[in-house]
């Protein structure tokens, strides 16, 4: 029988653990709950919040059996729950990964170097950037990834929102309680978005919707005051007055501590094959940082399920 224990956390990392996790959203905490259904040791590397990424998306709807929860809550009760099966979670950034013919090793950047039989890399992927003029200068100062986060920072103010999918039309539907008005701009035809995602946010009298176009150019003097935007027929700028820019158009990978490790795509992705195992055999991955179609929590956690059932009968 597991004996629950939600208060698991751990002071430091030991020497060794049956299997080590780096990244603890989705992914990594699922595959750490796994473990230790399987009586494996497990370890999960944090450098930020525990549960990843999705702590800061506003609401979740598509988790089974929550029809609405935040995200934040629904984070901490993958750490919970990965605590409750005797994972540690440890907070610690990893800076360094190595193998040999027996072991995998990690390099903490307290310059403790702990060892496991098996690696399950879990990093996700972050918010990719427009490139603009006035993207970094104003960031922080209008220019923002995350309506959760920042929100409430332009309450009754003009914004900008730049991308036509899932995220962007989700996250443009809870900016559009508090904003005075949103433009959104995507650069394709039609936005890409679930339907049932942009029905609802088209029923916001305070969205207007610039398809076909590019942002050329963020402008201010401390803090954004307007976007340039471009259209991809006709070439003509348009000059929108916003005090605030949030942008989703797409992801980046975090794959860059396996890169010269093990085979990585053109666009940054890791390559598994269907039991999440790399070429490098007893290095997994999984959740948004691996090739695949879709990228959700729900493929998130079952990737993490699927590498520890298979590493398990491997490996141990």
């Amino acid at each position: 029988m597991v004996h629950f224990d939600l208060g698991n956390i751990s002071t430091g990392p030991k020497d060794y653990y049956d299997i080590l996790i780096i990244g603890g959203g989705p992914a990594g905490l699922t595959a750490a709950i796994y473990a230790g259904r399987a009586g494996l040791s497990a370890a999960v590397f944090e450098k930020a919040l525990e549960g990843g990424a999705v702590t800061q998306t506003h609401v979740v709807e598509n988790w089974p059996g929550f029809i609405r929860i935040e995200g934040g809550e629904l984070g901490e009760k993958f750490a919970e729950h990965a605590k409750a099966f005797g994972a540690e979670i440890i907070t610690a950034e990893v800076l360094k990964i190595s193998y040999d013919n027996e072991y995998k090793y990690v390099e903490l950047d307290n310059g403790k170097k702990v060892k496991g039989k098996v690696l399950i890399y879990a990093t996700g992927a972050v918010p990719r950037k427009l490139g603009v003029p006035g993207e970094e200068e104003f960031r922080g100062k209008g220019v923002t990834y995350c309506a959760a986060c920042d929100g409430y920072l332009f309450s009754g103010k003009d914004v900008v929102v730049v991308g036509g999918g899932d995220s962007a039309c989700d996250e443009a539907h809870f900016l559009a309680k508090m904003v005075k008005s949103i433009t959104m701009v995507q650069n394709l035809p039609y936005l890409t978005a679930a339907k049932v995602l942009q029905d609802r946010l088209l029923e916001n009298k305070n969205v207007k919707v610039i398809l076909n176009s590019l942002v050329k150019e963020i402008r201010g003097k401390d803090k954004v005051e307007e976007v340039v935007v471009v259209n991809n027929e006709t070439g003509e700028e348009t000059v929108i007055k916003a005090e605030g820019v949030f942008i989703y158009v797409g992801l980046v990978p975090k794959s860059d501590l396996l890169k010269g490790i093990v085979d990585i795509n053109e666009y940054g992705y890791i390559k598994t094959d269907e039991n999440m195992e790399t070429n490098v055999p007893g290095i997994y991955a999984v959740g948004d940082v691996r090739e695949k179609n879709l990228r959700q929590i729900v493929t998130a956690a079952a990737d993490g399920a699927i590498a520890v059932e298979h590493a398990a009968k491997k490996y141990f």
